[in-house]
């Protein structure tokens, strides 16, 4: 991406963030996957090829928020502690 403003504002609430619709549409499957996946529907993927994702777009954008959460609940649940640079100096 090579923008940290807009990396920061994404981070922030990415609704509110200057985004284009791909971007936008990307992070709100990204969200409703991540927090509400059994609410999932064929309209979830439909909505990301109406902005120009192509069926494997979609996969490779599923299996990273799946991979994701995956590596995430695994360091979860064996109590893995989180390098300090993750975080950066400012928390």
């Amino acid at each position: 991406m090579k923008d940290d403003d807009l990396a920061e504002r994404i981070e922030a609430d990415h609704r509110t963030a200057d985004l284009g619709p791909r971007r936008r549409a990307m992070l709100e499957y990204a969200e409703k996957l991540t927090r509400t996946p059994a609410a999932m529907q064929a309209g979830d993927v439909e909505a990301l090829r109406r902005v120009g994702f192509s069926d494997t777009d979609v996969l490779h954008i599923a299996e990273v928020i799946a991979y994701y959460a995956y590596v995430n609940r695994i360091a979860d649940g064996l109590g893995v502690d989180l390098e300090p640079w993750i975080w950066g100096s400012d928390r």
